[in-house]
């Protein structure tokens, strides 16, 4: 029996859906992080449970030729990253079987998975962080989460973000201590400063601050203008105000306390206003990559009327829009569908209908009124698509299916229900959106079976 506390040399089978390697005692599961397939490890059992244990790398014997020395000094502790110990080239093919794995296990299936598509730079790529702050104002603490915890792993720099999320770093390290503005205590429920935000154009080099606050906070004017003087990209600035008992980021309310309520950024050739609360991928310059799969896709089926459910502001509908004769855009959020229709303006685009409402409702309407889709472009959350949606496509015999996914697992679980029902899945084209993380997104094409 395992147990806790105790030290084994094991053989790492395998690595989970969160990049954590598998390797087994007497067929007892073992998790495993920074570890790689085929390693031979010495470990230390920190938790065991019914199921499977947890453990931590105590020593390396035998090391796989994909491993390398992660390039970040803080990356044994940030919950951030969970692949830098390997060479980017294999981080790749890690990704593909983490792919494989959850349609095999979770969707029964098998189907043509292509290699991951990977960035020329991984590094410093994304567009938006938010940086929980610590500590006090004598000695605040600005950086990320510990794996699985809320106590933060103080950071000066970090390579998967825009340069100037380093700058805001240090900067606000320095203004809280000058302004002693009091750094909130999730414990206890009390202070002010919760997160900091940071949104980067790297289109337009403008960058948008957001202050997450429990209220407004004191001297604003005083610290704004620190801010201002500090920080000579910004466009925008604001603060948000959450002050509830939460793990929410954001809360309801935006307050700009200068400049323009949007930044600037592009797909492609496409301009898009962001705001505080916008859905905008992280990495814009993959983005372009992910989303020309989804118009190649929509080429091989010379689809001329389109759906475009989950359409968030519009980025998939305007990058496709020019390859189609028609697009309706589906989208709940209010806000996100004025933000899309601003856009598409700004953009010259005319062939799109931005609608405010549920798929399940506004399909079968469309429907009903004659406009028949050659094809539905899903993009759904991380959790995947509403059952009642998918039984809505499978009823009305949608003949083809773009599915843009965040969460393979969910993506298996949506394949299954499709492929049941009437549906083949030609391929999937996985794009990596998130370099040294477990993180991937794919692309799956879906065809209507001939009865």
């Amino acid at each position: 029996m395992v147990k806790k506390s105790q030290e084994y040399i094991v053989k790492i089978d395998t690595l989970n859906h969160q990049a954590q390697g598998i390797a087994r005692i007497d067929g007892f599961v073992v998790f495993v992080d920074n570890v790689l397939i085929d390693e031979v490890v010495k470990i230390k059992i920190e938790e065991v449970k019914k199921e499977y244990a947890k453990a931590k790398l105590v020593e390396i014997l035998e090391k796989s030729p994909y491993r390398k020395d992660p390039e970040c000094p803080y990356y044994d502790f940030c919950g951030g990253c969970h692949l830098m110990h390997a060479k980017y080239q294999h981080q790749l093919k890690l990704k593909k079987l983490l792919v494989e794995d959850a349609f095999r296990r979770i969707g029964k299936l098998s189907p043509k998975i292509n290699d991951v598509i990977g960035m020329e730079n991984p590094f410093r790529y994304r567009n938006k962080t938010a940086l929980p702050v610590g500590g006090d104002y004598v000695k605040p603490q600005i950086g990320f989460y510990r794996k699985m915890t809320h106590d933060i792993v103080p950071i000066d720099y970090c390579l998967i973000q825009h340069e100037f999320c380093d700058d805001v770093i240090k900067g606000m390290k320095e203004l809280i201590k000058k302004h002693k503005i009091e750094v909130y205590d999730e414990r206890k429920h009390q202070g002010v400063l919760r997160h900091i935000v940071v949104r980067n154009s790297f289109a337009f080099d403008e960058m948008m601050l957001i202050l997450v606050c429990t209220k407004v906070p004191e001297n604003l004017e005083v610290i704004k203008k620190d801010i201002l003087d500090k920080f000579p990209k910004i466009k925008s600035f604001f603060v948000n105000l959450n002050p509830k008992r939460t793990n929410v980021i954001l809360g309801e309310e935006d307050i700009l306390i200068w400049g323009s309520s949007t930044i600037k950024d592009k797909i492609g050739n496409l301009t898009f206003e962001i705001s505080p609360k916008s859905f905008f991928q992280v990495n814009s310059l993959q983005t372009e990559v992910l989303y020309s799969q989804v118009v190649k896709y929509l080429k091989d089926i010379d689809a001329e009327i389109v759906f475009d459910v989950y359409s968030g502001i519009g980025t998939i509908s305007m990058f496709v829009a020019p390859f189609c004769k028609k697009v309706y855009a589906i989208e709940i959020v209010e806000d996100a569908v004025e933000d899309a229709k601003k856009s598409s303006k700004n953009n010259n685009i005319s062939n799109i209908e931005f609608i405010c409402g549920s798929a399940e409702i506004e399909i079968p309407r469309l429907m009903k009124s004659g406009i028949i889709p050659q094809a539905v472009i899903l993009d759904p959350p991380r959790r995947g698509c509403e059952k009642e949606l998918l039984e809505s496509l499978i009823e009305h015999k949608i003949p083809n299916i773009i599915y843009v996914s965040c969460n393979p697992s969910t993506l298996a679980r949506d394949s299954n229900i499709l492929c049941s029902n009437g549906y083949e899945i030609l391929e999937v084209q996985p794009v990596d959106m998130f370099p040294q993380t477990f993180h991937v997104e794919c692309v799956a094409l879906f065809k209507k079976r001939e009865e």
